[in-house]
């Protein structure tokens, strides 16, 4: 069943493309940045497979790639601007957030914000969602700008450059991806893991954590 869905999805989106051309690349990768789970490694390399057809450019289409990944992350930032951090700190506690998750989340996009968005852009899976807890962070916006296109530039370059190569073979793409797919999700498994066997831990005592005090005679 879930192959099926994939398949009606990959087949949606290659659809698309193929009326709408750049628009069609635009919009999926817009959509697979705001945290709607679109396969990129369908759509730019179906889109570079059309390079050798002459409908497609490789340089734009690297480029009109990133400048919608860009887009919809920009609306995953906002919305977690906006919306993210009110909602965790008023129902995160029934998902197990705690305030000192929101807090070592501020800290971490503070110091490591840049390096952490740029890699990302080029991780399955991940890319995808990261743009939503930098704007729950509020991650310095210039900065999550130039290091979200940067970072998702050389990505499409890779995908419409692999599509391009393989021409009607392009589907191999998402089979080599499929398993980077699988390690990643098996890590995020393992770290999710260990954060709900925190956070179903009873939270020390304040109390008991200070240390106590003598007083000289």
């Amino acid at each position: 069943m879930h192959h099926g869905i994939v398949e009606s999805l990959i087949g949606l989106v290659t659809h698309v493309i193929t009326m709408f051309g750049y628009g069609g690349v635009f919009l999926w990768m817009t959509l697979e940045s705001a945290c709607i789970p679109i396969p990129s490694e369908a759509i730019m390399p179906f889109a570079g497979k059309e390079i050798a057809s002459g409908r497609f450019d490789l340089n734009a289409l690297a480029f009109v790639g990133a400048f919608a990944n860009l887009f919809g992350s920009l609306i995953a930032y906002w919305v977690g601007v906006a919306g993210g951090r009110p909602f965790v700190q008023k129902y995160g506690k029934y998902i197990l957030i705690r305030q000192d998750d929101v807090d070592i989340a501020d800290r971490w996009f503070a110091r490591h914000g840049e390096a952490t968005v740029f890699w990302t852009r080029m991780l399955p899976i991940i890319r995808t969602f990261i743009s939503l807890p930098a704007g729950i962070s509020r991650m310095n916006f210039p900065r999550f700008c130039i290091y979200t296109f940067v970072g998702a530039l050389p990505w499409c370059y890779l995908l419409a450059w692999a599509g391009m190569k393989l021409g009607e073979h392009w589907t191999q793409v998402s089979k080599y991806l499929h398993k980077a797919d699988l390690a990643i999700l098996v890590v995020l498994v393992v770290m999710f893991a260990l954060w709900f066997y925190r956070h179903t831990r009873p939270e020390p005592d304040p109390a008991e954590a200070e240390p106590e005090t003598t007083t000289a005679a």
